[in-house]
């Protein structure tokens, strides 16, 4: 029986074994925590998974003249945890606007750069916290709800209750509030809400939130969230049950979280019925305020107040919009279960841009979400329109996006203002109801809502300039100095770059892992579970991981602990390539080792005019030999050496200079000028961290080869990522000389 002779030679000397070995193949292990019945080691909920519950009763009231909020509020606390809790602790985000707040004093970066002549006196204020401004909480009382004082200490931004009673596992306690603040201006200060200005008229736009002290999260990891808010991290928040009164000046339009109660106090007998009839319009929107109408609101403000009455179930917080300069329209949105409301609120300097697009981009934010992880589930969506920087709450938000004063746009002005809507909207998923602690991982909503974003840009808007949050939109990121960077599973204060490493990154890593490692079927299957296994609760960053391991059926703790827990980035070099072919005749006599086994023959170094990229392939003999024991059953010589009779075998040498084990995807130009591309799995790399070489059987003469040529990985360095290498020597060395065989 003949036996042919494996090719061995052909792989182990490119492989380096010596390397210090990293362990990027080695799972998580120890570094998630253990499963428990709370958490499973699947990645859903355990059988005695619990969370808190907090219901609110707010009235509010803006004061338009002084730009001021004054409100009460009577909180009802469920405890629905294995604890007795002997206290409370609450968020004061509005203290991070006090004079010498802990956010500014612990600004690292207050530095005016060397060799600097001029600053400009709104960076230089940032820079020290001046504003010269009273911000902050001014709290009134704090009591039970028979008016009783209760003891509180306020900690900068969070304030602990102490309970005159324990509350017990089951049990709930309910306590009164009282307190005002001074509204800021987004436009000198910044901030996540506040007012702008509008000089022309001499009217305010308000977008509220962070208004209201507000419950921390108690749960079984962490149990009390009390990490305070710098700026950058932002909520950890309970769901719960809220009935708001939000009294503003009379020809005011509110915007907020929840379903207006009292339409019919609060509209025009007009506004009224187009607001019923925007209630069965699903072809386009209506518009309930026009543009004429509310500029002649503007014109002549009224000084009467009307109170706008909202309810809102199973939220994680509370926002509101209100402006006598508000357009509105708005339209229903047909889901596969649901049928939410989408509507928009912008000024006269918004036109005409968000008429045309605004509620068009909340609407396909929503079916697009929907599709992709559950259906809208809250009764309405909101868009606002505000100067400042974009901010999501439940079933609101506010966006940027303006025309120039002259109401002229370009792309890239539509292109900004649509996905900012898309991702601020799109917020309702990722953090609103799949309900993760933004201050602590903020990845786990921005990320995964910059990935939907880009996925839903990518459907619906292909004919704007967008090119964000993908593999390719990072690599100048990628690329960058280690010394200013931060791994994914970094705390966001402590982030050196935000943007990239809790939205563009996540979200370029998720389109990397659905196109490229696990495909779409696999991968829209796990991300739709984990949406639906983690809606309304508050999953961990373990559980997203354990959840897409599970329902893909794929281990991915490479992908995990390279992406997400390190630096390094992806740059595969397409080193070395070889080309073979099987010599024709067989001088090999059956029984007998033939005096070329093991190695490979060189047919010297002169050019093939036909291929001058690569010269002559080296030829080498499929020998047989004699039986031997580890095989049963007699192998088809013959049979094999038919199969690759012809063939070209090209053995391609990668290596990793990045550090980031990824699939390997090489594209082939052949000779006649036709492409192929081929994939292999990242576990290319399990015995090989660093180097890795692999054959490639081919029917046609290659000409090139290329790594990642639709750079769906990231690859930072496209000038070693073909071969032959610009300004190389154009053909395959002597495999001799070059390997010492």
């Amino acid at each position: 029986m003949k036996r042919i002779i494996v090719l061995i030679a052909l792989v182990l000397p490119v492989m380096t074994f010596g390397q210090t070995w990293q362990e990027k193949f080695e799972q998580l292990g120890t570094t998630l925590p253990t499963p428990n019945e709370y958490r499973t080691g699947s990645g859903a909920p355990g059988p005695d998974y619990w969370q808190q519950k907090v219901d609110y009763k707010i009235s509010v009231e803006l004061d338009d003249d002084n730009q001021k909020v004054t409100g009460s509020e009577t909180v009802t606390y469920h405890n629905n945890s294995p604890s007795t809790l002997t206290y409370l602790w609450l968020q004061l985000d509005q203290n991070v606007r006090k004079a010498n707040s802990m956010g500014t004093r612990s600004n690292g970066f207050q530095a005016i750069p060397g060799n600097v002549q001029q600053v400009s006196a709104k960076q230089f204020q940032s820079m020290l916290g001046a504003h010269g401004f009273d911000g902050g909480f001014k709290i009134e009382s704090v009591t039970d709800v028979n008016g009783n004082a209760l003891n509180y200490t306020i900690n900068n931004t969070m304030m602990r209750i102490d309970l005159p009673e324990a509350i017990n596992s089951g049990g709930n306690y309910s306590f009164k509030i009282f307190w005002w603040y001074n509204v800021n201006d987004r436009g000198t200060m910044g901030g996540r809400s506040g007012y702008e200005y509008f000089k022309e008229d001499g009217n305010y736009l308000y977008t509220i939130a962070q208004f209201y002290p507000r419950l921390a999260v108690y749960d079984d990891v962490n149990g009390w969230q009390n990490k305070q808010f710098l700026g950058s991290g932002e909520f950890a928040l309970s769901f719960g049950d809220f009935e708001v009164d939000i009294t503003v000046p009379e020809d005011h339009v509110v915007g907020a979280t929840g379903v207006l109660q009292n339409p019919e106090e609060v509209l025009s007998k007009t506004e009224l019925r187009r607001y019923e009839q925007a209630q069965k319009s699903f072809d386009k929107p209506v518009i309930i305020v026009t543009e004429k109408e509310a500029i002649a609101k503007e014109k002549n403000p009224k000084k009467g107040k009307k109170t706008w009455k909202y309810k809102a179930e199973n939220v994680r917080d509370y926002a509101f919009a209100s402006s006598r300069k508000f357009i509105w329209d708005a339209q229903m949105v047909k889901l596969e279960t649901t049928t939410p409301m989408a509507m928009s609120l912008y000024p006269k300097e918004g036109n005409p841009l968000w008429e045309r697009e605004s509620t068009k981009a909340v609407k396909n934010t929503l079916i697009n979400y929907s599709e992709m992880t559950f259906d809208y589930p809250y009764p309405v969506a909101i868009s606002v329109h505000a100067a400042s920087i974009g901010m999501e709450y439940p079933m609101i938000c506010f966006n940027f996006g303006r025309p120039n004063p002259d109401g002229s746009y370009n792309a890239q002005i539509e292109n900004r203002m649509v996905y900012v809507i898309v991702h601020e909207v799109g917020h309702n998923y990722f953090p609103m109801i799949v309900n993760s602690d933004e201050r602590q991982w903020a990845w786990m909503d921005e990320g995964l809502d910059s990935f939907l974003e880009y996925m839903t840009m990518k459907r619906f808007y292909s004919h704007l300039p967008y090119n964000d949050n993908n593999p390719e939109s990072i690599v100048g990121y990628m690329k960058g100095s280690k010394e200013y960077m931060r791994p994914i599973m970094t705390n966001p204060e402590q982030a050196l770059q935000l943007g990239p490493e809790a939205y563009s990154k996540p979200s370029a890593g998720l389109v990397i892992l659905r196109e490229t490692v696990l495909g779409p079927e696999l991968f829209d299957a796990a991300f739709k579970e984990y949406s639906r296994r983690w809606m309304f609760k508050h999953p961990k960053p373990a559980d997203f991981f354990r959840t897409m391991e599970d329902v893909s059926g794929t281990d991915l703790d490479w992908f995990w602990k390279g992406w997400f827990y390190t630096t390094d980035n992806v740059d595969v070099e397409v080193s070395d390539v070889k080309w073979f072919r099987m010599k024709q005749d067989d001088q090999t006599i059956e029984g007998q080792v033939s005096a070329t086994e093991g190695t490979l023959g060189n047919t010297g170094d002169k050019g093939n005019e036909d291929n001058p990229l690569y010269g002559e392939p080296q030829e080498f003999e499929v020998v047989s030999s004699g039986q031997g024991g580890e095989y049963r059953g007699e192998f088809d010589n013959d049979a094999f050496r038919k199969r690759i009779a012809g063939k070209n075998i090209y053995q391609v040498t990668f290596e990793n200079k990045g550090g980031l084990v990824m699939p390997v995807v090489v594209e082939f130009t052949y000779k006649d000028g036709t492409k192929e591309i081929e994939r292999l799995p990242a576990e290319i790399w399990r015995r090989s961290e660093r180097r890795v070489s692999h054959m490639f059987v081919k029917d046609k003469e290659v000409a090139s080869i290329r790594f990642d040529p639709n750079k769906e990985l990231g690859d930072v360095d496209n000038a070693n990522d073909a071969f032959p290498k610009q300004g190389a020597n154009s053909r395959f060395s002597d495999f001799k000389k070059k390997d010492g065989n």
